[in-house]
């Protein structure tokens, strides 16, 4: 069982600013891409990263938020700036595994709950 863990949404001001983190947990050989998605929707990408650094950015994204992991914690980051009230969302983890078992080796998407953040006045 994999488990995606998110911290750090909340509320916040026009123009400022919030980091989203999310750790993976559990029995998994293997972390492969991960990052996050609104509403755990893939066709609302915000931004991905792979474990040799390849990253992707969804458009409302590009610019003004990074990503970056820590492959060592399986955790990737996420650095939302000069956020506007559109960004406001369920922004959920998402991320690709490989479980090895005795019989079997095979990989897996799982998400997260979902984190709230809001971007208003």
């Amino acid at each position: 069982q994999v488990h995606l863990v998110e911290s750090g949404g909340g509320v916040v001001q026009p123009g400022g600013s919030l980091r989203l983190s999310c750790a993976a947990s559990g029995h998994f050989h293997t972390a492969h891409t991960m990052g996050w998605f609104l509403h755990a929707d893939r066709q609302n990408l915000v931004a991905t990263m792979a474990p040799n650094g390849r990253i992707d950015y969804g458009a409302a994204a590009q610019g003004r938020f990074t990503i970056s992991r820590d492959n060592a914690k399986n955790t990737v980051y996420l650095d939302m700036h000069s956020l506007k009230p559109e960004d406001t969302g369920v922004y959920t983890c998402n991320g690709e595994f490989t479980i090895v078992t005795d019989t079997v080796t095979q990989r897996e998407e799982h998400w997260s709950r979902g984190i709230q953040v809001t971007v208003s006045s």
